[in-house]
């Protein structure tokens, strides 16, 4: 199936406040997308990290009924 698209595009203001893993950043139409990850090793760390232990031994976990940690908004 061939698809031509035609279009403008204009952006105003374009604020990315966080990039993490799997992070994808689409502008237009893409025929074709794939997956890169790119690990690096900027600490240069030579062996894995402590186990994380609680404060004060307790664990808190956030309700499941409360908002979610992603705001939904356009």
């Amino acid at each position: 199936m061939n698809l031509t698209v035609y279009q403008t595009i204009s952006i105003r203001f374009l604020k990315i406040g966080t990039v993490a893993n799997s992070s994808i950043v689409q502008i237009g139409s893409s025929g074709v997308i794939q997956a890169q990850a790119d690990l690096y090793n900027t600490g240069g760390f030579t062996g894995p990290a402590k186990e994380p232990e609680p404060i004060d031994g307790e664990i808190s976990f956030p309700e499941t009924d409360s908002s979610p940690l992603v705001p939904l908004t356009i």
